[in-house]
């Protein structure tokens, strides 16, 4: 073999071998390496729909591990679908400031929209025992592009979406009641050269309710295919009071892995019934 046909080939190899580093070489698209609102852990959804249309507006206070602090506004806003079965929700961080290594700024958040449907009730069995079955609730949902200082490492440059399932049975205990809640599902969004991060979601919540208020905890995350910054996990912890359509809260959230930041939330939902009795 001549010289100049071994120049050709390992010109060629060296070629295969820097477009196939290209290609699986994570990208640092990842909740590790942006701001706290890129694509946080979703809220999870408990089996459940809702007849009420649910109006929320609350504060976020982020402080990250790195020394990093980010403050916004949030809403949320759920309307049944002429039904009770069947809800959609569209929720965004609707503007943020932050103050981080490279400088201090400010801009407006992702919108995400999702339809849930309740495709398991117990009261849709009218005979036997139904005390054991248990309620069940699929959710479709997406990401837009619309956040910005996507140079600042604050939201993606770039939709996205998921869905899930959950299923949840209530318990009564007294004057409280028990509500033990799980959910997997999928999630993806675009990282760099038309390459997609999927990650398989997870998680579990049990709620303790009475009629003048309530405590949520829930561990929930996503595993992304790339490892590489792409796992987070939380643990969030809700207070909530129950003042006849009013809804105050407060919630913590920790970032246990892949989510570098400390999260407070002091909230207020009403809620609005804009249904007829079924």
């Amino acid at each position: 073999m001549s010289s100049r046909s071994v120049h050709r080939l390992a010109l060629a190899a060296a070629l295969l071998c820097s477009t196939l580093l290209h290609a699986f070489t994570p990208t640092g698209v990842a909740p590790l390496y942006f701001g706290p609102n890129a694509f946080p852990v979703p809220d999870m959804s408990d089996g459940r729909t809702s007849g009420s249309m649910r109006i929320e507006l609350a504060a976020d206070g982020y402080w990250g591990y790195n020394g990093s602090t980010t403050a916004d506004l949030f809403a949320r806003l759920q309307v049944p679908l002429f039904t009770r079965w069947a809800n959609i929700s569209i929720w965004m961080p609707v503007y943020e400031w932050y103050n981080q290594a490279d400088g201090k700024g400010s801009g407006a958040g992702d919108v995400y929209l999702s339809t849930d449907i309740q495709i398991l009730h117990n009261e849709w069995f009218h005979s036997g025992n139904t005390q054991y079955i248990p309620q069940m609730a699929l959710r479709l949902g997406m990401k837009t592009a619309s956040g910005e200082q996507f140079n600042h490492r604050r939201h993606y440059d770039c939709p996205g979406y998921f869905f899930d399932a959950s299923i949840g049975e209530t318990f009564p205990l007294g004057p409280v009641d028990l509500r033990l809640a799980a959910s997997a599902g999928f999630l993806c969004w675009q990282t760099a050269d038309a390459r997609q991060n999927d990650a398989v979601m997870y998680g579990l919540q049990a709620q303790l309710n009475h009629h003048y208020a309530s405590l949520h905890a829930t561990w929930g995350g996503y595993v992304g295919w790339e490892n590489y910054g792409d796992c987070p996990m939380t643990l969030k912890i809700r207070a909530a009071g129950h003042l006849h359509n009013f809804e105050p809260y407060v919630q913590y959230q920790w970032g246990i892995k892949d989510y570098p930041f400390h999260q407070l939330r002091i909230g207020l939902v009403y809620n609005l019934n804009i249904l007829k009795p079924d």
